[in-house]
């Protein structure tokens, strides 16, 4: 296999953002292009190195996940539907971030869960004209990234506003009484 050519550009399918076309790893069900993963990777690499980025992890992972829904499948149904209802939680009713992990296993609980269907993603037309990995990166400081997070968040979550009410439905089925 030969290396791409250096000015080749690589939309992401996920969030439409054009980079430079890069050979690398991608997520199995997450559609994102290699360029972006790797990007999503440095901010995950800053918030696990300096505990001072760290708050706002589990909104950084349901918004990176909800920008890039993937194809129709299992995996990526139960994922877009598991991070929106997180990505709702926090920004709908004040859910401390760092609750984020034990949130979602009670959200897949067998006995309680809804059955999650595929919700028709923005696409990359209307993602590319939102927030994106590229944005958050620019943050030089924990305060700007917890702006920038908080920023892009609220974008992620006002693009899939057609599937709200659905997404609140699955709250309150998989999490009764939360």
């Amino acid at each position: 296999m030969s290396d791409p050519a250096p000015d080749a550009v690589d939309p992401c399918p996920g969030c439409g953002l054009e980079l430079s076309r890069e050979d690398g790893p991608r997520h199995p069900y997450i559609g994102a292009s290699a360029a972006c993963w790797r990007r999503f990777g440095e901010i995950l690499a800053r918030e696990f190195q300096e505990p001072e980025w760290f708050g706002l992890h589990q909104v950084t992972v349901d918004t990176y996940a909800s920008q890039h829904p993937g194809e129709l499948e299992r995996r990526s149904i139960q994922s877009v539907a598991v991070h929106l209802m997180t990505l709702a939680m926090f920004l709908e009713r004040g859910l401390d971030p760092a609750l984020g992990p034990r949130i979602h296993k009670r959200m897949v609980r067998p006995e309680l869960r809804p059955e999650f269907t595929w919700l028709e993603p923005p696409g990359p037309e209307a993602m590319g004209e939102r927030m994106n990995v590229v944005d958050v990166l620019t943050a030089r400081d924990p305060v700007a990234h917890e702006r920038l997070i908080r920023r892009w968040a609220a974008d992620v979550w006002d693009a899939w506003s057609p599937h709200h009410e659905t997404v609140r439905g699955w709250i309150d089925a998989s999490l009764p009484g939360d």
